[in-house]
């Protein structure tokens, strides 16, 4: 069965390596998958694809793969695949949900500590040796309000962590399962100093958070994202945070982020660029500007620990799909 492995980093080659079945036939490529990728021809009868949510699988890119029976997501977000597609041809999808809770959760007040601390500030002041005690003044956590959007595991993960620093919290999700303080969307974005965002992106989250929502919003709030880019309006944002509508951001994720180039001084595909993402990336090149703005690169997952369960987890996907015994799959419903 041979399986292409598409924005392989070296951890996951050499764990992949060593523990993936001998009946599996592995190719293994830096690169992501997309529509502008190119692929020898020799590998278009493969049986699975894996890939990161940095890959975008379309119909135009799965429709070259005429033998494609499988795709194993090694992230537990699908908005980047064509699941109407999938479902036609009769594609068998599957994620790696769970396997970094915590680490997402722990990342979201990594954020909100950096900015309600001011820390990049601090150790900008002790580099140019100006410090100013009342430039640097924080906020504390303790007896502030977190609203977590979107109650799934790792929004459950956010609010046991928010309640250690004593934070009150507020929920909202469509599904109120569990004895959390579920509010309405509207209650949320009024009451909360912090609102972290950790719902799936679809097409009732997209741009979730939009200008009439951030006009909802308390002017000291800080708006924290880890979940998909999507689900905020980018421009909307940028406008509030100049004209001093919330307090700050802090974004691990951003509209259009399959688009950006792995590395600035290697990009050699800006002219196929959608025109509405060029448009984000202006407002997002304006806000890394600002000094109440934090953006990370997606890696609020990058822990050691997560991304070996991500591994384990595709494996056991893969494996129990060709049926070699290793272990249960995760199969996302379509």
């Amino acid at each position: 069965m041979k399986i292409l492995f598409y924005d392989t980093k070296k951890i996951e080659l050499d764990y992949l390596s060593e523990k993936i079945p001998n009946t599996i036939e592995p190719y293994f490529f830096k690169n992501v998958l997309n529509s502008s990728t190119y692929i020898d021809e020799k590998y278009l009868n493969c049986d699975a694809l894996s890939v990161f949510v940095s890959s975008s699988l379309d119909s135009e890119v799965l429709s070259k793969f005429k033998n494609l029976k499988f795709i194993f997501l090694r992230c537990v977000g699908f908005s980047n695949v064509d699941l109407k597609y999938c479902k036609e041809n009769n594609i068998y999808v599957f994620n790696t949900p769970n396997y970094g809770n915590s680490t997402v959760a722990e990342y979201v007040f990594a954020l909100a500590l950096t900015l309600s601390k001011k820390i990049p500030q601090a150790k900008e002041s002790i580099i140019n040796g100006d410090i100013n005690q009342d430039t640097l003044r924080g906020v504390e956590l303790y007896s502030k309000t977190m609203g977590v959007i979107g109650v799934g595991a790792i929004g459950r993960k956010v609010i046991n962590i928010a309640h250690g620093f004593g934070m009150d919290v507020l929920a909202y999700d469509v599904i109120k399962n569990g004895a959390y303080n579920f509010v309405e969307l509207d209650e949320l974005l009024k009451k909360s100093d912090f609102i972290s965002i950790n719902c799936p992106l679809n097409e009732k989250t997209r741009n979730l958070i939009d200008k009439i929502a951030i006009s909802k919003m308390k002017r000291n709030a800080i708006l924290i994202n880890t979940a998909r880019g999507e689900i905020v309006d980018t421009q909307a944002l940028y406008y509030a945070l100049i004209e001093n509508k919330i307090k700050g951001a802090a974004l691990d994720v951003i509209e259009c982020e399959e688009y950006f180039c792995q590395s600035w001084k290697k990009c050699n595909n800006c002219t196929e660029l959608k025109d509405i993402c060029l448009k984000k990336f202006f407002f997002i090149q304006k806000m890394l500007q600002l000094p109440n703005v934090i953006i990370t690169p997606h890696i609020a997952y990058n822990t050691k620990e997560a991304q070996e369960r991500i591994l384990d987890i595709t494996l056991k996907n893969i494996s129990s799909s060709f049926n070699i015994s290793y272990g249960a799959n995760n199969l996302v419903l379509i």
